[in-house]
């Protein structure tokens, strides 16, 4: 029986990992932790038997603390599905591969923000870590036991979210409502306003890089509304490797929770009928994607302070006080002042993301005085 803990239990991820873990005889739900809907995790809790809980409110069995190793500590799980959103993730999934956890990770954040001390702990402890994101994780099958000799590029997809074609000029008034009307998945608000400006496929190229250690020159964007080829492996000889599967994070949530174990069977694809597309992306529209490369290539403690920016400026979109096109321009600006400095180093990374906070705050402040 493998015990899973899962962080971020009352999100769209958590709520389906729970769908997964009851349809499958060797997995149990040892421990739940959430941000402030603690009445919906207490009921998650009741109704799979669950004892060790903590929640931001306080509430819970576990006094709630930041880097989430109480619970861990409490619970003894053999496998940690990290589905915290933003930077917050990075000290639970250091805390459980410090501790030899396998982390399921569905919290890009804790790559892009701190690649290089995950990478470190994982060397010290030998600690496994499976993506959750569909489209790593559709990488990790198609990239497991190859050759990488025989690996030129890796191609990620993007479903182009709800404003797909366009214009800088079509994007000014848009509002919250309409960034979070995605096309093909059902996602949590932050996730799905990054998909809208294409950011969330600029954090995972960094994701990507770090999972895979693949150069940022060998890893490409394709835009494909139709969100059913997930990845891509382009081969030294010219051929061209598809991981295809429905627009359903269950499949992936189930291939990291019982990885190595074969996952458990889905409804097939039907191929017949469909027909796909794939477009580069728009990176003068959508300024976000180039924004969050070109801080990849960079290193260091840029990521850092471009996810930290960003996560700011979708807030403020959000709320209602920045203007869709304004968060790539509060990123941008934040960016430009990013400190050079070495990413591997906890302390380092957590205070490059405090002070990203407070100068993103400074310049949405500057744009909409």
């Amino acid at each position: 029986m493998t015990r899973v803990l899962i962080l971020g239990s009352t999100g769209s991820i958590g709520v389906q990992a729970l769908d997964v873990i009851a349809a499958c005889d060797d997995l149990e739900v040892v421990g739940l932790a959430c941000g402030t809907r603690d009445a919906e995790m207490a009921a998650q809790a009741e109704a799979h038997g669950v004892r060790h809980t903590s929640a931001a409110t306080g509430a819970g069995t576990v006094p709630y603390r930041e880097d989430a190793a109480h619970l861990i500590d409490a619970c003894a799980p053999d496998v940690l599905l990290n589905a915290v959103v933003g930077a917050a993730g990075l000290q639970p999934t250091v805390a459980a591969l410090d501790r030899g956890i396998t982390v399921a990770l569905a919290n890009k954040e804790s790559l892009v923000a701190g690649g290089e001390v995950v990478a470190a702990v994982r060397r010290r402890t030998g600690a496994r870590l499976v993506p959750v994101d569909s489209e790593h994780s559709a990488l990790h099958q198609l990239l497991d036991k190859r050759d990488p000799r025989t690996v030129s590029r890796i191609v990620l997809t993007a479903s182009g979210g709800p404003f797909r074609g366009r214009t800088a000029a079509d994007l000014r008034d848009v509002t919250p409502a309409d960034a979070l009307r995605h096309p093909t998945w059902t996602m949590g608000a932050k996730i799905t306003i990054d998909s809208a400006t294409l950011m969330n496929k600029g954090l995972e190229v960094i994701e990507a890089h770090h999972l895979f250690g693949t150069p940022y020159d060998d890893i490409e964007v394709l835009v494909h509304p139709q969100s059913m080829v997930h990845g891509m492996v382009r081969l030294a000889d010219g051929a061209v490797l598809a991981h295809m599967g429905p627009a359903d994070m269950r499949v992936p949530i189930a291939y990291a929770l019982r990885h190595p174990a074969p996952p458990p069977p889905h409804a097939g694809l039907d191929l017949v009928g469909t027909s796909w597309q794939f477009a580069a992306p728009d990176g003068d529209t959508f300024r976000c994607l180039p924004l969050a490369i070109e801080a990849g290539r960079r290193g260091g403690l840029a990521p850092a302070v471009l996810n930290a920016a960003n996560e700011v400026a979708v807030e403020a979109f959000l709320a209602g006080r920045l203007g869709f096109p304004d968060i790539a321009r509060v990123v941008e600006t934040v960016l430009a002042g990013a400190p050079n400095g070495e990413g591997d180093d906890l302390d380092a990374v957590l205070d490059a993301d405090r002070h990203a906070r407070h100068a993103a705050a400074d310049a949405i402040a500057g744009v909409v005085a």
